[in-house]
């Protein structure tokens, strides 16, 4: 599809500023868009076929996310993945997803325990799909079920706050898994093994070791470009 027969991904229960954000925020993450690439709403608005409004109604969310940026007298563009952003974006996961499977380790029940067992299942099945958003919105499941069992409501809006600026990099990173995820897999199962086992030093080393890996793999990328 060519950005100028862009078509707008339509759900009747949705309003029409979600449906214009879910379709640039897709375009954007599969780097339809590229990083400093202009979005201009009058152009945006005749390809989608609806009024500004919703165009910039949505382009004010994208920029909540940190997917958009704006530019003074340039006006909206895509914005660029840093490094820096980057390393503060995963610092804070890092400390946050730490805590969070110590306190799984503590506090997990055993319906928890089998909803995160079929959680790494339904990711593992996303896998094999190949289709990245699927895969995504996976990770973003297993992960969930272990924020849930931590009990901790204060911890899990933190980490519900910084959910967006998170979903890109993890975005990229399964775009870039040459072994279809395999390693991704197997480090769910480390996590999970350990939170089934109530071992927090092992938890904690293997998520450590899980988001390690993600920025290594991005910061790499990042080189290249």
């Amino acid at each position: 599809m060519s950005k100028n027969s862009l078509s707008l991904q339509t759900d009747e229960f949705l309003p029409l500023r979600d449906e214009v954000f879910n379709t640039l925020r897709e375009r954007i993450l599969k780097g339809v868009y590229k990083p400093g690439e202009r979005l201009m709403e009058i152009h945006l608005a005749d390809q989608l076929g609806v009024s500004r409004t919703p165009i910039r109604e949505a382009i004010r969310m994208l920029e909540l996310e940190g997917l958009v940026k704006m530019v003074p007298r340039k006006g909206a563009q895509v914005a660029k993945i840093s490094k820096e952003d980057l390393q503060d974006v995963l610092e804070v996961r890092k400390a946050l997803d730490t805590l969070s499977v110590k306190l799984a380790c503590e506090r997990i029940t055993e319906d928890e325990i089998k909803l995160l067992n079929n959680a790494e299942r339904e990711f593992e099945k996303a896998l094999a799909s190949k289709d990245v958003r699927e895969i995504a919105e996976a990770d973003v499941a297993f992960h969930d079920v272990i924020h849930a069992a931590t009990k901790n409501g204060r911890l899990k809006s933190m980490i519900s706050n910084l959910a967006e600026r998170i979903y890109r990099y993890r975005f990229e990173y399964i775009k870039q898994q040459s072994d279809g995820g395999q390693a991704l897999m197997l480090e769910h199962r480390e996590i999970m093994r350990c939170i089934e086992g109530r071992d927090v030093e092992s938890a904690v080393k293997a998520t450590e070791i899980h988001i390690d890996n993600q920025e290594i793999s991005i910061s790499e990328q990042l080189d290249i470009l």
